[in-house]
């Protein structure tokens, strides 16, 4: 019953608004050359696929997505991959917005600031609902879950909201709400943070997402825009200014991903990266990418079936192999050895050659006898015969690559092998 009343939902009055234009500097090397949500992500996807996938799975189709650094791959995709769903006689569109320079000459000052120097596009569309999203972040979710908790609630402003354990929350902005789950509070990255109404184990961290009324969403950014104490961000300034006098609330995040644990990720650094990358492998992983119900796309790729060649057994023969990975179409596996990773399209895994617990993005080619571990190599990289990498991250980092905090090492495009 719930499905169907949230099928017959009047969405023409919701214009969504991606933010996609971070800089995304605890990604580097990986965001030299892209923006953060262009970032590859499990083999074929690019990050900013989930929250645009959960859009049109939601039925909403009006969407403007915010850019800025390093936009040509993100453009790119979006053209090439998403410009297709989206029908303009039918009203609908997917357009990116470069910075309008509103307010100067300086690129966006912060969330807030972004949305405020694009709020006469909004305007133009004189929305009844604006649904702010971030486009870098790993989770599947039903917007209009959202949006009708915030029409049934009379709010001003609704926050969305994802339950946390409270020995994890002192990374994120924590919302402290009441009983009926209106925001009384708002502290980012708390030493002590407040916990959830009757769950003194959990705290509700901000998702980053937000649902405003329009006319007030304008009012409050301008305000904001002439304040100089302002770092014109939401959540550091936004939502404080609202819940003492409007009526400002708290959505907790309903899951669209059928595990019995709730999937959202903040891929914001390499580790956080990796891991989320990782997890994909796993036999029975967290998140499902398989569900025809709720299906994550992209852009369509027209290329062969992975391949894998060379079946000599005998010692010293060549064995193309991939175990407990995800291999891309495109990819051929020539006789080497592939265990626990992740390929991108067109990758080659050469004879003698291994790639353990590693990420590789597209046309990556590995030569013959090269050993990869724990690495993740970017898109067209030439991994030279016998060279090693993961095996002694001090040797790596002389080297000029980088090596995460767990010891993830990274190698860029332009990396000198």
């Amino acid at each position: 019953m719930e499905n169907t009343e949230l099928r017959r939902m009047d969405l023409t009055g919701t214009l969504v608004v991606i933010l996609a234009g971070g800089k995304g500097q605890r990604l580097e090397p990986l965001t030299r050359d892209r923006a953060k949500p262009a970032v590859p992500f499990g083999g074929i996807y690019r990050i900013i696929d989930f929250t645009l996938s959960n859009c049109l799975n939601s039925g909403l189709r009006k969407v403007l997505v915010l850019t800025q650094y390093r936009s040509r791959s993100l453009n790119s995709h979006l053209r090439d991959a998403w410009q297709v769903n989206f029908n303009p006689a039918l009203g609908e569109f997917l357009e990116s917005l470069p910075p309008q320079h509103r307010t100067g000459e300086s690129w966006y000052q912060g969330t807030a600031d972004a949305v405020y120097q694009n709020v006469f596009a909004i305007q133009e569309e004189r929305p009844q609902a604006v649904l702010i999203l971030a486009g870098d972040h790993i989770y599947k979710m039903d917007y209009r879950h959202m949006l009708r908790f915030h029409e049934e609630r009379g709010a001003d402003l609704t926050v969305g909201a994802v339950e946390v354990r409270k020995e994890d929350a002192s990374g994120f902005g924590i919302i402290h709400v009441d009983e009926r789950s209106r925001v009384t509070g708002f502290v980012e990255k708390p030493k002590d943070p407040p916990t959830i109404p009757g769950q003194p184990g959990l705290c509700l961290a901000s998702m980053g997402i937000y649902v405003f009324k329009p006319d007030l969403m304008s009012r409050v950014l301008e305000e904001d825009a002439r304040d100089p104490a302002s770092s014109h961000d939401f959540g550091r300034d936004i939502v404080p200014k609202l819940f003492a006098s409007r009526p400002v609330y708290a959505f907790s995040f309903v899951d669209e991903n059928k595990k019995e644990a709730k999937y959202w990720r903040d891929v914001g650094t390499i580790d956080a990266y990796f891991d989320a990358n990782m997890e994909l492998v796993w036999v029975t992983p967290l998140l499902n990418l398989y569900d025809a119900d709720w299906p994550v796309r992209t852009a369509p790729l027209s290329a062969p079936p992975p391949k894998f060649v060379f079946a000599q057994e005998h010692p010293g023969g060549r064995l193309g192999v991939a175990l407990d990975s995800m291999v891309s179409p495109g990819c051929i596996i020539s006789g080497g050895r592939v265990q626990n990773s992740i390929l991108s399209p067109y990758v080659r895994v050469n004879s003698y050659s291994t790639v353990q617990d590693s990420i590789l993005f597209e046309s990556v080619d590995v030569a013959r006898h090269a050993k990869i571990r724990r690495a993740i190599i970017d898109k067209d990289v030439q991994i030279p015969e016998g060279v090693e990498i993961g095996y002694d991250v001090e040797a790596d980092r002389k080297r000029g690559f980088t090596v995460s905090e767990k010891g993830i090492v990274v190698i860029s495009k332009r990396a000198v092998l």
